[in-house]
């Protein structure tokens, strides 16, 4: 296959996020027999106090102090010290703090790079996340010059990929890259996993999902279509996988009906979940909602962007062609916006997400490609223009502000019925009550970190 029509592109599913049902503040089910449950509060993994604890190699130390970390998050000292010993992991924590890691830096101490062979094998649903992973590869491999990382993704040439990995020189030992690129690149004999020895899932439950649904092309009238089953593909590239290899699958949330899926792919895995459902809060992270008309959402939007002190601030639509409207409204009254959303070019869309990344741009319009995963520690203020259609959505969207529990504020605007009943689902599933957003606004000391 040379050409790109049996790609799949996975990117944006801004117009029907089926999550796979919330699980309305239940505890989680019970784990299968055998398997070891892991919850807040009542930790069977060892714990430790700084990096150094966990018998890292020196390089990743250094490149782990370069970036200024000094202490493991919770997570991270819960999920490193099974992910050391090789075991299966499941793992469900709050957005932003630090489950990338836990990945990046486990495998990068178990490699051992073997000229054009792929030993760790991570997979994501997004190209966004895909490049973000990659770049945390690169980041915490700074000193470790023998091991290389590639990232492959639809909406570029696969005759490039192909080049990258027909060569012993570049091949990458650790490969990132999103479903629909790598089945192409395994169907046509380029990439060869027999060599894997880690297999991850990040945001396992959208990868994992088998009802979701994607927009039809046209980015103009955007038509609903059922989507080629995403878990399939997966399925396709766990089969092509030694069957001896340590499986790991990270998400923020987790339904009690992807739960035994996930567990389908592994062996006796340890399960680390905060305690409830409910707990899955942001803290630190103050939340509101606006009840307002549809037609007073641009005037609303432009007071509260010049009322409000931010840092950075994401946006969320529900569909690309919203994305670049509203984007275009916003640079005609001066604010310096960019957009990211499936209607543009996978180049364009890398370059505007760089463009944001670094600072250049303060203010992103974003379809829920952006919605899951995406780090940009500068988001201190997230809007959502358009209320997204489930709980777990809002959860995810919201975790943009306010990462690794720093302070943060979002602002969701309620327009219609179906947003009042989003809503009350939200507050039913996080067990909080939503405060209307005040008229004289609030103090940015309490969501401006000092």
């Amino acid at each position: 296959m040379s050409t790109e029509e049996d790609l799949i592109d996975y990117s944006d599913e801004e117009l029907a996020t089926n999550e796979n049902a919330a699980t309305n503040g239940k505890k989680t089910d019970a784990p299968a027999a055998g398997n070891n449950v892991d919850k807040k509060g009542s930790y069977v993994g060892i714990h430790s106090t700084g990096f150094r604890d966990f018998l890292l190699k020196p390089e990743l130390l250094r490149a782990i102090a370069d970036c200024g970390f000094e202490h493991p998050s919770e997570v991270q000292q819960t999920c490193i010290p099974q992910a050391l010993l090789g075991g299966d992991i499941i793992c469900q924590a709050k957005s932003g703090l630090g489950k990338t890691a836990v990945f990046v830096l486990t495998t990068l101490q178990q490699v051992e790079p073997v000229a054009g062979e792929c030993s760790v094998l991570v997979m994501c649903h997004t190209r966004e996340l895909a490049f973000q992973i990659r770049n945390e590869y690169n980041r915490f491999s700074k000193y470790m010059p023998d091991i290389k990382t590639g990232v492959f993704y639809g909406g570029t040439p696969i005759q490039k990929d192909a080049e990258i990995l027909k060569n012993n020189e570049t091949h990458p030992h650790i490969v990132v890259g999103t479903p629909g690129r790598l089945n192409a690149l395994i169907r046509d004999k380029f990439l060869r996993l027999s060599s894997v020895r880690i297999f991850v899932l990040d945001e396992c439950d959208k990868m994992l999902d088998a009802t979701g649904k994607q927009p039809g092309s046209d980015v103009f009238t955007t038509v609903l279509t059922t989507r080629p089953d995403m878990r399939r593909d997966v399925q396709e590239i766990f089969r092509a996988t030694p069957m001896q290899k340590q499986v790991m699958m990270f998400s923020a949330t987790l339904s009690d009906e992807i739960k035994p899926v996930c567990r389908k792919f592994m062996q006796n895995p340890t399960e680390h979940y905060v305690d409830e459902d409910t707990k899955l809060t942001l803290h630190g992270l103050q939340q509101y909602y606006l009840k307002l008309e549809e037609r007073e959402k641009n005037r609303k939007l432009n007071e509260l962007l010049d009322d409000l002190q931010f840092n950075q601030v994401i946006i969320f639509v529900k569909s690309t062609v919203r994305a670049t409207e509203l984007d275009k409204l916003l640079r005609e009254c001066n604010f310096p916006s960019i957009s990211v959303h499936s209607g543009v070019s996978q180049e364009e869309r890398i370059k505007r997400y760089k463009e944001f990344k670094e600072f250049n741009k303060r203010i992103c319009v974003a379809t829920d490609v952006f919605g899951r995963g995406i780090d940009i520690e500068r988001i201190n203020l997230a809007i959502n223009y358009d209320l997204p259609g489930d709980a777990d959505s809002y959860l995810h969207r919201v975790g943009r502000a306010g990462r690794f529990g720093t302070k943060g504020l979002a602002i969701s605007f309620v327009s219609t019925d179906t947003d009042q009943e989003v809503l009350k689902a939200i507050e039913k599933r996080f067990e909080v009550a939503l405060p209307e957003f005040p008229k004289d606004g609030i103090d940015p000391s309490t969501y401006m970190a000092s």
